[in-house]
C-alpha cells in the first residue's frame, strides 16, 4: 500500500492502518503507537474513515485500529477505503496487518473466555477459521506483517517501535518531584526515596521561606556529608533500572523524593 509522493507535495500525514486477526495483538499495538505519539482512532465505520484526513494538512501521525467489528466493515469496502486513502499525495499510509497462527489464537481465547466476533455462538475456532479466509485479501496487500504467536505483549511493543518509532519517539519520560509526608505520598509514584536524613534547611531561620530551586538550599543539603554517598548510590541504582524498564515497556517512570 505503500504511497509515492507527487511532484510538489508538502507535508504529509503519516498513517498506519492497524488490522488483523482477532486476538493477534491490535490493542497492544494500538497502545504502542500511542506511546510513540500517534493519535488513536479505533473502530471508526469504514466509510468515515476518508474523512479523518480532511482536518489541517499538517496533524500529527495517526494509527486507525480496523477490524471485522467495524460496523460496516467487508472485505470490498477495505479494498476500496485503502485505495483511496493511497490514492491522496499528502499522506503517507500503511497497512499494519497482525498475523497469528489458529491454535495460538485458540488458546487466546480459551484463557480470556471471549467469543469470536465471527462466532458468538460457535466455538472460537470455527470464527477464527472464517476470518482467516475473509481477511487474506487485505493480508496479501500489507506493508507490514507481524506474525504475533510467539510474541509476548512486550515483544510485541518493542517491534512496534522498532518499524514506526520516530527520533525519540520511543524514550522513556522521567519525572522527579519532591513531596512532604505530611501531606500523604503523591498519587501514581514509581519509586520514592525517603531523604528525610539529611539535613532539613527548613530548620535555618535564613533559608525557612524558600524552596529547593534557591542555590543557598541547594548547597545547605549538599553540605551534609551523607549526600554524596547518598546521591551516587540512588544515580547507580536508576542507571540500571531505566535500561531495565524501557526494555519492560514502559515509557513513564515517576520518582518521588520525600522530605518532612
Amino acid at each position: 500500500m505503500g504511497v509515492t509522493a507527487r511532484p510538489g507535495s508538502s507535508a504529509r500525514t503519516r498513517a498506519v492502518l492497524v488490522t488483523g486477526a482477532s486476538g493477534a495483538g491490535r490493542t497492544t499495538a494500538t497502545h504502542a503507537l500511542e506511546d510513540l505519539g500517534y493519535e488513536i482512532i479505533d473502530n471508526l465505520p469504514l466509510s468515515l474513515l476518508p474523512r479523518v484526513f480532511d482536518g489541517p494538512s499538517s496533524m500529527p501521525p495517526l494509527a486507525l485500529g480496523i477490524d471485522v467489528r467495524n460496523r460496516d466493515f467487508s472485505v470490498h469496502t477495505m479494498v476500496g477505503v485503502l485505495d483511496r486513502i493511497a490514492s491522496e499525495a499528502d499522506i503517507e499510509a500503511e497497512l499494519l496487518f497482525l498475523d497469528c497462527r489458529p491454535e495460538t489464537l485458540v488458546r487466546r481465547y480459551s484463557e480470556t473466555r471471549r467469543r469470536h466476533p465471527l462466532a458468538p455462538s460457535e466455538t472460537p475456532e470455527i470464527g477464527i477459521d472464517r476470518e482467516m479466509e475473509l481477511l487474506v485479501p487485505i493480508r496479501e496487500r500489507a506493508d507490514h506483517l507481524i506474525d504475533t504467536s510467539d510474541m509476548t505483549p512486550h515483544d510485541l511493543k518493542a517491534e512496534i517501535e522498532r518499524r514506526f518509532g520516530r527520533d525519540g519517539s520511543g524514550m522513556l519520560v522521567l519525572s522527579v518531584e519532591s513531596f512532604s509526608y505530611k501531606r500523604g505520598l503523591p498519587r501514581g509514584v514509581d519509586i520514592i526515596f525517603d531523604t528525610r536524613f539529611l539535613a532539613n534547611p527548613h530548620w535555618q531561620e535564613d533559608l525557612r521561606d524558600l524552596d529547593g530551586l534557591d542555590e543557598r538550599v541547594a548547597a545547605y543539603v549538599k553540605g551534609d556529608p551523607r549526600f554524596p554517598r547518598f546521591f551516587r548510590a540512588i544515580e547507580t541504582m536508576l542507571l540500571d533500572l531505566i535500561p531495565a524498564f524501557k526494555e519492560e515497556g514502559k515509557t513513564y517512570l515517576s520518582i518521588g523524593l520525600g522530605c518532612t
